[in-house]
C-alpha cells in the first residue's frame, strides 16, 4: 500500500509502463443511435463500477456542453460516444448508467455537462476527491495512476478543440485512456481510504457533490473581465460593461469562446483609452485585425452606449461585497473577527496536517470566514453545529473542527 507523503524507498520502484494506446485497440466512436443501442446494452451487461468521462472545447466554445463522452466497465469495454451526432439523444444511456456506481475523475467539472444529457448518478465515487482525502499532494490522473498503478498515460489534448469533426486518432486514444485505469485507480483508493479511516468521510463527501445545486449565476458577470481593476471610474466600468456584453452576445449567438470574439485586454484598453469614433478605436492594437475591422462598428455602438448613460445608471465602482470584506481587512474593521479567524485558521491547520488532509478539504475556508466574521450570538456547540450544517459543513467535517472552532470563536483582540 502506498503511503501519501512517505519517503523514498530504499529500493527504488520499477519504471512505469507507458500507455499510449487502449489495450483493446482504439475504439470506434458511435454516431448513431443503434449503435449508441448497442453500446447501452454492452455496458447494462457488464459489471461493477462505470467509469466516466466527457471532453468539452473550453476555450474554443461558448457552451461547455459534452462533445465526446467515454465510458468503461468490466465485462463490457470501453465506449466512445458523440453525443452531438445523436443529436443529444442519449436516453438509451440512462438506464445502462444507472446499474451501478459512477467513477470520474474531477467530478465537478463534468457532472453539469452530463447533467444536461439528462445523465446523473445514482451513486458516485471521485478519484480526484478521494486522492485529496487520502493525502496525495498531486492528485492528476495521471500522477496517481502512476504512483498507485504503475503506469503512465499518453497525455496532451485535455485542452484541444473537441468540436472538431473528424477527431484525431491520437485524441481519441487519448480520451478512452481517461477511463483505461479509472476503475482500477478507484479500488486501489477505496484501499488507501479504508485503511486510513477516511473511507466514510469520502462518501459523505461523493455525496454531497453528487448532490449539489448548481451555482447560481453571478449578478455582474463583467466584472471579472481581466484587467478590470486598472478602470476606476464610473465611465470606464460603463465601457466595459457595454463591450462585455456585446461580446457576449455575439459569443453566444455564434458558440464561440468570448476570449475568442474579443480579449479581455482589449476590452480594457477601449474602455480606458475612451475612442471617439472607429477611426480611434481601430488604432488600438487588437482593433488593428482585420477580424476586429469587421466588427468595429459593434465595437464602437457599445462605447456610444456607455458614453450616453445618465449619472444614475452607471455602475457603482465599488459594489456591496457579497459576504465578509477581504480578510486582509478585518484588523481595521473588526479586531474582533481578525482574533477569530486567525485562532480559527491556525486550529484548522494543526487538524488538517494531522489528519493528513487539505485544510481546505476540512472545511470550505469561505464558510470559516463567514462563520468568523459573524458567528452565532450564543457560541456553544449545538449553535455552532447548525451554523457549520447550514454551511453546507458534512458531518466529519464539523465531528472533527467543531471543539477548535467554538474555542475560536470566543477569541478577542485581547
Amino acid at each position: 500500500m502506498t503511503t501519501p507523503g512517505s519517503g523514498p524507498s530504499a529500493v527504488e520502484p520499477p519504471a512505469p509502463v507507458l500507455l499510449t494506446e487502449p489495450a483493446a485497440g482504439t475504439p470506434d466512436v458511435v454516431v448513431d443511435l443503434a449503435a449508441l443501442e448497442r453500446a447501452a446494452d454492452r455496458i447494462a451487461a457488464g459489471r461493477g463500477p462505470i467509469a466516466v468521462d466527457t471532453e468539452r472545447a473550453s476555450g474554443y466554445r461558448y457552451s461547455q456542453r459534452a462533445y465526446l463522452v467515454q465510458v468503461r466497465r468490466e465485462g463490457a469495454g470501453t465506449f466512445l460516444i458523440d453525443p452531438v451526432a445523436v443529436d443529444d439523444r442519449v436516453d438509451a444511456l440512462v438506464a445502462a448508467l444507472d446499474t451501478d456506481e459512477w467513477v470520474l475523475h474531477a467530478a465537478s467539472q463534468d457532472l453539469p455537462c452530463l447533467a444536461d444529457l439528462g445523465l446523473r448518478p445514482t451513486r458516485l465515487f471521485d478519484t480526484e476527491l478521494a486522492g485529496r482525502l487520502a493525502g496525495f499532494e498531486r492528485v492528476a490522473l495521471g500522477t496517481l495512476v502512476e504512483l498507485l498503478l504503475g503506469y503512465r498515460l499518453e497525455k496532451g489534448h485535455g485542452a484541444a478543440d473537441w468540436s472538431r469533426r473528424p477527431l484525431p486518432v491520437d485524441w481519441l486514444n487519448y480520451a478512452a485512456l481517461d477511463v483505461e485505469l479509472l476503475i482500477q485507480l478507484r479500488d486501489a483508493l477505496e484501499a488507501e481510504l479504508r485503511e486510513q479511516g477516511k473511507l466514510e468521510w469520502a462518501l459523505e463527501e461523493f455525496e454531497a457533490l453528487r448532490t449539489a445545486e448548481p451555482a447560481p449565476p453571478r449578478k455582474e458577470p463583467w466584472r471579472r473581465t481581466s484587467g478590470i481593476h486598472s478602470v476606476r471610474t464610473p465611465r470606464g466600468l460603463a465601457a466595459i460593461r457595454a463591450l462585455w456584453e456585446a461580446r457576449d452576445s455575439m459569443a453566444r449567438e455564434r458558440d464561440i469562446a468570448p476570449g475568442r470574439v474579443l480579449p479581455d485586454s482589449a476590452i480594457i484598453q477601449a474602455a480606458s483609452v475612451n475612442p471617439q469614433d472607429e477611426q480611434a478605436l481601430l488604432q488600438l492594437p487588437v482593433f488593428k485585425g482585420r477580424a476586429q475591422r469587421r466588427l468595429s462598428s459593434t465595437w464602437m455602438r457599445a462605447l456610444r452606449a456607455a458614453a450616453a448613460l445618465q449619472k444614475a445608471d452607471l455602475p457603482d465602482p465599488a459594489p456591496p461585497a457579497e459576504g465578509p470584506p477581504p480578510a486582509n481587512r478585518w484588523a481595521d474593521k473588526d479586531p474582533e473577527a481578525a482574533a477569530r479567524l486567525s485562532a480559527a485558521r491556525s486550529a484548522l491547520s494543526k487538524i488538517a496536517e494531522a489528519h493528513r488532509v487539505p485544510v481546505e478539504n476540512l472545511l470550505q475556508p469561505d464558510l470559516v470566514r463567514r462563520t468568523c466574521w459573524q458567528p452565532p450570538a450564543d457560541v456553544d456547540s449545538e449553535s455552532v453545529a447548525a451554523t457549520l450544517r447550514a454551511g453546507g459543513a458534512r458531518e466529519w467535517q464539523i465531528g472533527l473542527t467543531l471543539d477548535a472552532l467554538c474555542t475560536a470563536l470566543i477569541a478577542t483582540a485581547g
